[in-house]
Order: structure tokens, then sequence, then C-alpha cells
């Protein structure tokens, strides 16, 4: 069992379910202040780490209610295409890991404001750190989890995920590249959560040397094996797929000898040290 599976039996009971309705509500509130006045998120909601530690510490939550565009339609757009990619992306990863993933971006940016005031000074009054590179980075995992999931551009232009996800990055990439040290901030530490949350979730043992040697040697056995002979066996009541179609056969990597078991004993046979 990996360490995110361990996380989520101890505290997965308390992850936000549908966290991306209350997010959207969020962003909601912050886009009608915007059309009111943006300027009252930067003079009471922003992160503004002077203000924060002179006592308006309401800023390290309101500061997620950046709207990052003033125009009704297109202000409704990002609204609705935030909700659906967060609520797929919950509903594909489950609750503990899409609430690990938003809080994680959240939790990495408010550090990284921290570090660029104690560098910078109250440039990052100025030029306060905000969600909007996050938000996008959702996106980006959308399109890593449904590649072949296909947009329609300007609701004509048909576009595969992965390839506006190309795109995504080329534009995040270069708008890192000519940005000030806010900018290169926001987009690093929001694609830096990209990346930490790839590595915490990828299955390793697929790809680890033991499986690997394993999955030669059987591709090995497999080749000398007689005509009509079973490919599976188990080790425990001799069944193969002969016997049953529907049976799944899994190696065991405790027991020595790379002893097969079908699914009804791969749990509950002893183990041979």
């Amino acid at each position: 069992m990996g360490f995110l599976e361990k996380l989520e039996r101890k505290i997965g009971r308390y992850a936000i379910k549908n966290l991306m309705m209350y997010l959207t509500v969020l962003y909601s509130i912050g886009f009608a202040i915007s059309l009111i006045n943006i300027e009252i998120y930067y003079n009471y909601l922003s992160l503004d780490i002077p203000k924060i530690l002179s006592g308006q510490v309401w800023r390290i939550l309101t500061w997620t209610l950046y709207a990052p565009d003033q125009s009704i339609f297109f202000g409704a757009i990002m609204l609705y295409l935030y909700y659906n990619l967060g609520s797929n992306l919950e509903r594909v990863w489950g609750s503990f890991r899409f609430n690990l993933y938003m809080f994680m971006g959240y939790f990495l940016l408010i550090v990284g404001a921290f570090v660029l005031y104690a560098i910078y000074g109250d440039l990052v009054s100025y030029y306060p750190l905000t969600p909007d590179s996050l938000n996008m980075s959702i996106f980006l995992a959308f399109a890593v989890t449904y590649p072949e999931m296909s947009f329609y551009v300007y609701f004509v232009l048909p576009i595969k995920a992965k390839y506006l996800a190309f795109v995504y990055l080329l534009i995040e990439v270069y708008s890192f590249i000519i940005g000030g040290v806010i900018t290169k901030a926001s987009i690093g530490l929001s694609l830096l959560n990209f990346v930490i949350f790839y590595l915490l979730t990828r299955n390793w043992y697929r790809i680890s040397p033991k499986n690997v040697a394993r999955q030669v040697k059987f591709k090995k056995a497999a080749k000398i094996r007689p005509a009509g002979e079973s490919i599976h066996k188990c080790a425990v009541c001799g069944r193969t797929e002969k016997d049953d179609d529907t049976l799944e056969f899994r190696f065991c990597s405790k027991c020595k000898g790379n002893l097969e078991y079908c699914s009804d004993h791969l749990y509950t046979h002893i183990h041979v040290e």
C-alpha cells in the first residue's frame, strides 16, 4: 500500500465532498466583486503579506476569490469550465485526492508569497500572488486523466485535451520566461503542485525493477511453453484460465519462486518463504 493510500485511510473521511461546487461559489462571489470594483479585492481580500502580518489574517482565505476575467460572458464560461473539470476529476480521483491537489496548491502559493515577501519586501503588496495559474492547472490535470477527450474551441473546432494541454504548457512556459518574479512564482508553484501530485499518485510498482524483471521472465516462459498448455495456473487450487475464462491471476510479491494465484486465493494463501 502506497503513502497516499495509507494517508487516505487515516484522514480520508475528513475530505470535503463536492469541493469544486464550493470553490465555484467562491469564484462566483469573487467574480461579482470584480464586476463592482476589482480594487475591492486588492484592498481587502488579496494575499497581501504585510497586511496579513499586521492582523488581517482573513486574507489567507479570501485571496482565493480572485476572478481572472471581468467579462460576464467569458467569466461565466470559465466558471462553468472550472466546475465541470474539477467535478470530473473528483469523480475519478476521489474526494480525498482532489482535496489534496487543490489544498496543496493553495498551500504552496501561500508559502511562496511569504518567501517572496522575505526576499523582495513590499513588492508583493503591489503584485500579490493569485490562484489563477492553479485554477488553470486543473485543466492540465484533466488532460492527463482524459487525454482523448475533445473540447470544441469557439464551439466549433474539436481538439483533444492532450493537444490543448500542450498549447497551455507552451503559453505558461512563455509567460514564465518573460514575466516578472511574481508571475514566475505563480506559474512555477502551480506547475510544481501538479508535478508533485503526479509523482505521488503514479503507480511506481508497474515500472519497478522487480516487476519489470518478473514481466521479462514471464514473456520468456510464454515463448517456450508447448502449444495448448495453459498460461496461468493457481498454486493453491491448480485452476487455469482454461477451467474458467473469467478467472484473474496475479503473482504474489511476498512468495518465493514467482508463484501465481487466482483471485480466490491471492489474499488467502500462505506465503511461501
